[in-house]
């Protein structure tokens, strides 16, 4: 009984846990779209992008998580990532095929979100990770659009 009693304990603690989780990677996708769809107002035009309506997601603990996709020649992206209230806390790293790196926002301040317009069609690896001075473990999220 006492067996039971402490399994089914441990079951509603990690069920809280992983809901919680889940919560916390939703409010961070809606900082993601608000990034995406308004950017910075700095004396700017704003620019609306709109997402490839893919949410690229992972739950990291001092790793890195990557993702493939393919930017089509022609036209204008902008790349959003977050992981919690403070916009500093990804990293995010593109590279083509090859490894070379393409853009990061390590040398940018660690820039929430990034615009961009690609010549040609280029098939990508987008690797993120937090940045671990601010932040060791938690969810990251990153969103990509294209330019209205």
């Amino acid at each position: 009984m006492m067996k039971a009693l402490k399994l089914l304990c441990t079951g509603l603690i990690l069920s809280a846990s992983i809901q919680a989780s889940a919560q916390d990677c939703e409010s961070i996708v809606n900082i993601c779209h608000d990034h995406l769809e308004n950017g910075s107002s700095k004396g700017k035009k704003k620019s609306r992008f709109v997402s490839d309506g893919q949410v690229y997601t992972a739950f990291l603990d001092r790793e890195k998580a990557e993702f493939k996709t393919t930017f089509f020649g022609g036209s204008t992206y902008r790349i959003a990532a977050s992981a919690g209230s403070d916009d500093d806390y990804v990293i995010f790293t593109i590279r083509d095929i090859q490894g070379n790196i393409l853009f990061s926002n390590r040398n940018h301040k660690n820039s929430p979100y990034w615009d961009f317009k690609v010549p040609s069609t280029l098939p990508v690896i987008i690797e993120t990770e937090l940045d671990l001075d601010k932040k060791v473990t938690g969810c990251a999220v990153m969103l990509i659009g294209f330019q209205k």
